[in-house]
């Protein structure tokens, strides 16, 4: 699987989900800008011991990323999405991307690809699901539907 993240802003978020691509087997692609350097010592404290298992990559843009993989499926996370995560079909190298933790994906990503948009069903009142658990949930369906490939 591959774990898009677009201006990722918090470099804790971005630790934890780094420490889920690697013991998933998955990658992890960061867009630019990021609101945090790599060498950031929170980011590297939530990764523990694990970015020698990640394959990490970088993009200037998401439109970079996009144009590098003009056949890959892509599902989009929003809160805007009417698709519960749970109701897509997943293959085990899609893309799964997700938004900036204050903004989310921008409006015209959302607008453009409204039927791969997908969102982890909330109480009515909650405004959003903290990113690294909504990779983790996500991920994790995405991975069942494919029976777990190289986990034990």
């Amino acid at each position: 699987m591959n774990i898009v993240l677009v201006e990722p802003e918090i470099p804790q978020n971005t630790g934890n989900i780094s420490r889920t691509c690697a013991v998933t087997g998955s990658t992890l692609h960061l867009v630019r800008p990021l609101g945090f350097s790599i060498d950031d010592k929170r980011l590297k404290r939530a990764g523990l011991d694990y970015w020698h298992l990640l394959d990490i990559y970088y993009y200037d843009s998401f439109r970079e990323l996009s144009e590098k993989y003009p056949d890959g499926s892509f599902h989009y996370a929003t809160t805007k999405a009417s698709n519960h995560y749970s109701e897509m079909c997943y293959g085990i190298d899609d893309f799964l991307v997700f938004g900036k933790e204050t903004k989310g994906l921008p409006k015209e990503v959302i607008d453009k690809n409204a039927s791969c948009c997908v969102r982890v069903p909330m109480a009515n009142d909650a405004r959003s699901m903290n990113l690294a658990n909504s990779v983790a949930v996500i991920l994790f369906e995405a991975l069942r539907q494919n029976g777990f490939p190289n986990m034990k």
